[in-house]
């Protein structure tokens, strides 16, 4: 999680180019544009969707969306209060090994207090959402609940109070 994308006062943190799962490099390792035949040497093979439109977008980026989204919505909703909260993307929580190990299910996102100059972070587990979501049309609505549900907790007040919205899905 190298890079990241500044919006309105808050941050979501994306995936690098060198993290796993970047379409850029086949198992050869030779990146897409270095191959210039497939393998029976009838030419180019890869992506069929352009860069240029809008199908071209990975789960990935359209989680990465989903999580801004809700987190621009909290944004207008509560203003000032939210400036300076960062909102980020892991794949899996830091110490799923360890819960696998004891039998414990795996959070969904995670709260970390302000430290160091740092502002507040919240965080959503993409693959544990993802998992926990009976299909990919409610998608949407479990990450905005869990972002709102720790933006409760930092906050201090009911998650209901928070977004008129809210709906506990888990």
């Amino acid at each position: 999680m190298q890079s990241s994308n500044q919006k309105s006062g808050f941050t979501v943190r994306l995936a690098g180019p060198d993290a796993p799962g970047n379409p850029g490099t086949g198992s050869s390792g030779k990146s897409f544009m270095m191959r210039r035949r497939n393998r029976h040497g009838r030419g180019l093979r890869g992506e069929v969707m352009l860069p240029t439109h809008p199908g071209y977008r990975t789960r990935s980026d359209r989680f990465d969306d989903m999580v801004l989204d809700s987190a621009q919505r909290l944004h207008d909703i509560w203003g000032k209060t939210l400036d300076g909260v960062r909102f980020g993307v892991d794949e899996i929580p830091p110490d799923l090994e360890q819960l696998a190990a004891n039998s414990a299910s795996a959070p969904m996102g995670s709260y970390t207090p302000a430290a160091d100059g740092e502002g507040p972070m919240i965080t959503v587990y993409r693959r544990v959402v993802e998992h926990g979501c009976p299909g990919p049309e409610e998608l949407q609505d479990l990450v905005h609940d869990v972002v709102v549900e720790h933006t409760a907790e930092m906050l201090g007040v009911a998650p209901e109070t928070l977004d008129p919205v809210y709906r506990r899905r888990y």
